[in-house]
């Protein structure tokens, strides 16, 4: 039975990965903040752990609760968009966002990408086109722009590193969504980005280590 991981599943794009995952029969681990959500997690069949991936105590918890465990497949999904407003962010709200978007990503990521190669699994981040400096058209958001720029650096640094140890990593853009970042108006219901981003990550191989993709497989210009 293959395994995944699901950093940030208690709402979203992360539980509805955790949801197809399962209804395809993989055993699925995946975090949550609260206690409550681990148990939500846990009562759909999954693996529920306690984590909070800007605490670098959290981290190190998950580290020790992934010993010996053989991934197939992780996704970091966490994030945080931050202000609405277009202004100079304050000292608190840059913290929040570069800490949850970025920091733990620097943190995690050397976590899970060993545990993947053993299997040649794949690890994907989840990113946003509004990350790209490439296809950048405007200015709204950013901060939140800044931190997912920022997200695919980390990414691009570790596929360098594990891609050699056959690990494919990717960035992914779930498309516009409707969650609570993305709002009931997004283009794309959960469901159908999620199976976009999984049927996606399936089919990378290790020629795409390292990419910046679109929910449904073209490519992003960094």
């Amino acid at each position: 039975m293959p395994t995944v991981l699901i950093l940030g599943a208690s709402r979203g794009i992360g539980r509805e990965l955790a949801r197809q995952y399962l209804a395809d029969g993989w055993r699925v681990i995946a975090t949550a903040r609260a206690e409550a959500q681990r148990a939500a997690l846990a009562a759909m069949g999954a693996v529920g752990l306690l984590v909070d991936v800007t605490s670098a105590e959290s981290l190190a918890g998950l580290g020790w609760q992934l010993d010996g465990e053989r991934l197939d497949a992780a996704w970091l999904v966490a994030g945080l968009y931050g202000p609405r407003h277009d202004g100079a962010p304050t000292e608190a709200e840059f913290d929040a966002v570069m800490h949850t978007n970025v920091l733990a990503a620097l943190r995690v990521l050397p976590l899970v990408a060993p545990r993947l190669a053993p299997a040649g699994g794949k690890l994907a981040v989840l990113s946003s086109r509004m990350g790209s400096i490439g296809e950048r058209s405007a200015a709204n958001g950013s901060l939140y722009r800044a931190s997912k720029a920022a997200l695919n650096s980390v990414l691009k640094d570790i596929s360098l590193v594990y891609g050699a140890q056959g690990v494919t990593c990717a960035a992914f853009h779930p498309g516009w969504v409707q969650t609570d970042m993305g709002g009931d108006g997004a283009a794309l219901a959960v469901a159908d980005s999620v199976a976009d981003l999984r049927r996606t990550l399936a089919r990378l191989r290790a020629a795409d280590n390292g990419g910046f993709f679109n929910h449904d497989g073209s490519p992003i210009a960094w």
